[in-house]
C-alpha cells in the first residue's frame, strides 16, 4: 500500500508540474495527448481507491453537488477599490499628496495592466487553496471555491519554499478574447445563448450553481497582489510579491514595470495605451502602486481606498449608430426614464443596442428625432449614454408621454424636477414590481433566490401584492408554479425565513422612501431608535439630523404619512421580520460628545461604538466642525488627517483605554 501511495503523489506532482507548464508558463514540455494518459492514469488510481484522493489532487478540480446559493464569506484583509484618475496631471497630482502625507518622497512606484474581469481572492492554508471569494462590498464576498477550482490556471497547491502557513492571494479572472470569440462563434452554431462581454460573461460563469458549468467556460486568471497573510511572510516591496507569486506557482502578467516617477509612469500608461487594441485580454487602464510596502502602511487608507494607490483610466470609446425609437421606463419611486433603443453596434467587443437618455430634457437639448445618428460612448463597464446628436434627419419628434405606461395615469412633475413621475406608487405594476425586486435585494433584506424572475412570477400568480406578502407564502402554494419542485420551494421558504433576521438600518432602507439609501437608513436608525420613533418623527426633527437635507427630510414625511406605508412597515415587523436593539445609554457622563472612529483598533468597532453610546455618547462616519473627538486607529486615513486641520482631539488606543478604564 505504501508503494501505492508513493506512486500516486509522483503522479499527481507530474500532473501538477506539467499542467503549470501549459496553463501558467504557455510553455508545454510534453503533448497533450502524453498529459492525458498521465491524467487518466491518475484518475484510475484514484477511482480505484478513493481514500487516497485528496483535496488538491488535480482530478478535484471538477466535482461535488451543484450549490443551492451562495455563502457570504469574509475577507481576512480588506479588498479594496482604488481611486480613478484620467489624465497623467491627476496621477502627479496624487503622488504630490503621497509626498505631502508623508513628509518625504513616495520612493519607486509599480504600474500594472488594469485588468477588465472579476477579482477574486483565494485563501491558501499550508500552500492548498480553501477558499475562494469574490470581491463583494469589499469586507465580504461570495464563496466560489467549488467554482474556482476547475479554473486550471488556478494552482490547487503553491509550489516553491517560503510559502506562507496562510495567504490571501489577490487576482483577476477574465476571457481571453479569442475565447470569447470561439465561444460565442460555437454557440451559434449550437443555437445557444452569446455572451454579452468577455468581462460580464467571466462574471456570469464564476456564479453558475454546478461547477461543471463553470468548467465549460473559458476561463483564465492573473494574480497580482496578496492580501492578508501570516506573520512568517514578510516582503518588503510589492515587486517582491509579484516575484513570490511568480515562484510559488501562480499566474502573474508579464507587463508590471518599476517606475522612478510620474514621467515614467506616463511613459507606461502611453505605450500600453498603444499597444492595448492587441492585447489577446481586455484592460481598462494601468494600476499604479507606491513599491514599499512600509511607505503603504504608513500612508494608509481612505475609507474604501488605499491611499498609496491609484487606476489611471484610459478614455471612453465611442461609436456612432442610429437612434430607432425611445421607450419610457417606470423605476421603483415611479420616475419615468427614457430609453434610447438603437441599431445595435459594437463597442470594445460588445454589442451594444440601448443606451440612457436621463431625462426629457436631455432628448430635447441634443434634439434628437427618430433616426438621428448618434454618438454613443461606453466608458468600461457603465450603461451606454448619447453624447452628440450628429445628424438629426427628419424623422419624427420624440414626445414625453403624459400617462403611465404601465398603469396610465397621468403623470406629474414637481416644481424644481426634470422627472416626470407615476403618482400611482404600489397601484402601478412596475412600480410595484421593481419595489418588491429592491426590497429583496443584498442592500435590503437580501432574500435569496428571490431574483427578477422570481418576483415576476410571484406577481403574475398574484401571490404577492406588496413586499410583506413574501412572508405569507406557503410551500403548498408555491410547488404549483412552474418550475418550482418541493426543494425549491423549501429553499425559496428557508432564504425568506433567514430574511427576517436583519438590521435597523437595512428594514429603513427595504421600505422603499424616496432618496433614502443606505447611509442615510443608518442616519435615521441612530436618531429614532425604533419604528415608532420613526414613523412619528416631525420635520424639524429629520431636518436636525446631520448630512439629511430638507427634501430628504420631506420625503420621509411625506411616505409615513400616507396609512398603507404605515400599515406595511408595522405588518412586516409582525410577520417576523426583526433585528437586534439598537444600543441605549446607560449613562450621560459623555452627552455632548461627537465621536468618530477610524483605523484599525485590538477592539471590533462594534464594541467601541457600544461603549461610547453606553455612556451617552454620539458616534458619527464623518469628521465635521461639530466633531468632539475622534479615536484613530492603524491606518488612519482622511478622517484622521481631517480632525488633525479642524484641531478636533485625537486619541490613540492606548488614550482611549485609559480614558475608559
Amino acid at each position: 500500500m505504501q508503494q501505492l501511495i508513493n506512486d500516486v503523489q509522483k503522479i499527481r506532482e507530474a500532473v501538477r508540474y506539467h499542467a503549470y507548464r501549459y496553463f501558467v508558463l504557455d510553455d508545454p514540455e510534453i503533448t497533450d495527448a502524453e498529459y492525458d494518459a498521465l491524467y487518466d492514469q491518475l484518475l484510475a488510481i484514484e477511482r480505484d481507491n478513493p481514500a487516497l484522493i485528496t483535496p488538491d489532487s488535480p482530478t478535484q478540480r471538477v466535482g461535488g453537488e451543484p450549490l443551492n446559493a451562495f455563502q457570504s464569506v469574509d475577507h481576512r484583509a480588506p479588498m479594496l477599490s482604488l481611486g480613478k484618475c484620467s489624465t497623467i496631471e491627476e496621477v502627479e497630482a496624487w503622488l504630490r499628496r503621497c509626498g505631502s502625507d508623508l513628509d518625504r518622497d513616495v520612493g519607486d512606484l509599480m504600474c500594472e495592466l488594469k485588468f477588465d474581469g472579476v477579482a477574486v481572492n483565494l485563501l491558501y492554508e499550508n500552500g492548498v487553496l480553501v477558499q475562494a471569494a469574490t470581491r463583494g462590498d469589499g469586507t465580504t464576498g461570495e464563496l466560489i471555491t467549488a467554482n474556482v477550482k476547475t479554473i486550471q490556471s488556478v494552482p490547487l497547491r503553491l509550489m516553491g519554499e517560503g510559502i506562507p502557513n496562510w495567504v490571501e492571494i489577490r487576482g483577476e479572472i477574465y476571457i481571453k478574447i479569442a475565447d470569447f470569440e470561439s465561444y460565442n462563434a460555437r454557440a451559434v452554431e449550437k443555437g445557444e445563448r452569446l455572451f454579452v462581454s468577455p468581462r460580464n460573461s467571466a462574471a456570469g460563469s464564476l456564479r453558475q450553481k454546478d461547477p461543471a458549468m463553470t468548467a465549460m467556460r473559458p476561463l483564465s486568471l492573473f494574480c497580482y497582489s496578496v492580501g492578508g497573510h501570516s506573520n512568517d511572510y514578510e516582503p518588503q516591496t510589492h515587486e517582491e510579491t509579484i516575484e513570490d507569486l511568480r515562484r510559488w506557482g501562480c499566474r502573474v502578467n508579464e507587463y508590471p514595470t518599476k517606475c522612478a516617477n510620474a514621467t515614467a509612469c506616463a511613459d507606461f500608461i502611453a505605450r500600453v495605451g498603444e499597444m492595448r487594441d492587441s492585447l489577446p485580454y481586455e484592460i481598462d487602464g494601468v494600476v499604479i502602486k507606491v513599491n514599499d510596502l512600509a511607505t503603504q502602511r504608513d500612508l494608509g487608507f481612505y475609507i474604501r481606498q488605499p491611499r498609496w494607490a491609484v487606476a489611471f483610466k484610459y478614455p471612453p470609446v465611442d461609436a456612432r449608430t442610429q437612434l430607432k425609437d425611445v421607450d419610457y421606463q417606470v423605476g421603483r419611486t415611479g420616475a419615468i426614464t427614457p430609453v434610447a433603443r438603437l441599431e445595435p453596434v459594437q463597442i470594445d467587443r460588445v454589442t451594444v443596442s440601448n443606451a440612457t437618455l436621463h431625462n426629457q430634457d436631455e432628448i430635447e437639448r441634443l434634439g434628437l428625432r427618430k433616426g438621428s445618428t448618434v454618438m454613443l460612448r461606453r466608458a468600461g463597464d457603465v450603461i451606454p449614454k448619447i453624447v452628440a446628436n450628429l445628424e438629426t434627419g427628419d424623422g419624427p419628434e420624440i414626445k414625453a408621454p403624459e400617462c403611465c405606461p404601465s398603469c396610465g395615469t397621468k403623470l406629474t412633475r414637481g416644481e424644481d424636477e426634470t422627472i416626470l413621475r407615476c403618482p400611482a406608487q404600489l397601484a402601478c405594476p412596475a412600480q410595484l414590481q421593481n419595489a418588491v425586486i429592491y426590497f429583496c435585494s443584498r442592500e435590503c433584506l437580501d432574500i435569496r433566490g428571490m431574483g427578477t424572475k422570481r418576483v415576476e412570477q410571484l406577481l403574475e400568480a398574484g401571490l404577492i401584492k406588496r413586499n410583506s406578502d413574501i412572508f405569507t407564502l406557503q410551500q403548498d402554494v408555491l410547488v404549483k408554479l412552474e418550475r418550482l419542485g418541493e426543494k425549491s420551494a423549501q429553499a425559496l421558504l428557508d432564504a425568506i425565513e433567514s430574511a427576517k433576521e436583519t438590521t435597523y438600518p437595512r428594514f429603513i432602507n427595504s421600505l422603499g422612501i424616496r432618496n433614502i439609501g443606505e447611509d442615510t437608513s443608518t442616519l435615521l436608525a441612530d436618531r429614532f431608535p425604533t419604528l415608532e420613533d420613526l414613523i412619528n418623527a416631525g420635520y424639524d426633527a429629520l431636518n436636525a439630523i446631520e448630512n439629511i437635507a430638507g427634501t430628504i427630510a420631506q420625503n420621509v414625511l411625506d411616505f409615513f404619512a400616507i396609512e398603507a406605508n404605515r400599515e406595511e412597515a408595522r405588518r412586516l415587523v409582525a410577520l417576523g421580520v426583526r433585528w437586534p436593539k439598537r444600543e441605549t445609554p446607560t449613562s450621560l457622563e459623555l452627552a455632548d460628545q461627537i465621536w468618530v472612529l477610524t483605523g484599525k483598533t485590538s477592539r471590533p468597532r462594534a464594541e467601541v461604538k457600544a461603549m461610547l453610546v453606553a455612556r451617552g455618547a454620539k458616534v458619527s462616519g464623518s469628521v465635521s466642525k461639530n466633531t468632539t473627538h475622534v479615536f484613530a486607529g492603524e491606518n488612519a486615513g482622511s478622517k484622521l488627517a481631517k480632525a488633525q486641520e479642524l484641531g478636533v482631539r485625537i486619541l490613540d488606543e492606548t488614550e482611549f483605554n485609559a480614558l475608559f478604564s
